[in-house]
């Protein structure tokens, strides 16, 4: 069945895209996604390619994840996504643990942002978190993306304290990454609640690095805005 797959992925391959795609996802020499090669299959192809290979067990789905081609990662967490909905609540932390395993090759924003909420942090909805809390410390950028974005999930239930908690965590992280996505979950936040956002923004605004305020805010009316680029709230 692997086999079948990868060469249902090699015939789906645009040269065109994959370019355009090596740029945007920055696999140059000492940047995020060094070393990364895309096939250039779009995600909607993606995804109907991976719903045909559901059956695929861990083993052939953890070969898929130890490929430098991006793509072949991508399909292969869609296919464990899908695995995952499907499953029973042991089964369900088989791949949770699966998951957590081989964060090491779940590496590059996209790959964590479509299966960090639909995984780890479904998983741990009714849980204990400390997981993240550990995930949050690492050194691997991917995993520390992984922490906060798993969060979207309790953030969707109206949960946000661990949103929070990790967002302050995050305060002072120097990557770009990791800015957006405390800003895109402090957004998120603010759309359910934006006087808990309000609440957190008006203790660290002023210390949050300009990108993570800039998509924490988005959604606020532009005077408001301007008022927190500002420094004047």
């Amino acid at each position: 069945m692997l086999n079948k797959l990868i060469k249902e992925l090699e015939e789906a391959r645009n040269p065109e895209q994959a370019e355009i795609l090596q740029k945007f996802f920055k696999t140059g020499e000492g940047e995020y996604g060094e070393g990364d090669v895309f096939l250039g299959i779009k995600v909607p192809v993606q995804r109907s390619i991976a719903k045909k290979y559901s059956g695929l067990g861990l083993p052939k789905i953890k070969e898929l994840l130890k490929s430098k081609i991006h793509d072949y990662r991508s399909v292969a967490l869609f296919i464990l996504i899908d695995k995952y909905k499907k499953s029973d609540e042991e089964n369900k932390g088989n791949i949770f643990n699966f998951y957590l395993e081989n964060t090491k090759n779940i590496n590059n924003w996209d790959l964590v942002d479509l299966s960090a909420p639909n995984i780890v942090g479904d998983f741990l909805l009714d849980k204990k978190k400390n997981v993240l809390y550990e995930l949050v410390q690492s050194e691997n950028l991917w995993e520390k993306r992984i922490a906060i974005i798993s969060t979207y999930a309790f953030i969707k239930k109206g949960e946000f304290k661990d949103a929070l908690a990790i967002s302050e965590l995050l305060l002072k992280d120097n990557h770009d990454l990791i800015h957006k996505a405390v800003g895109w979950m402090l957004r998120e936040v603010g759309k359910q609640e934006q006087e808990i956002l309000e609440n957190f923004l008006r203790e660290h605004y002023k210390y949050m690095p300009r990108t993570m305020l800039r998509y924490a805010i988005e959604r606020f009316d532009e005077e408001k805005r301007k008022k927190y680029l500002r420094g004047e709230v």
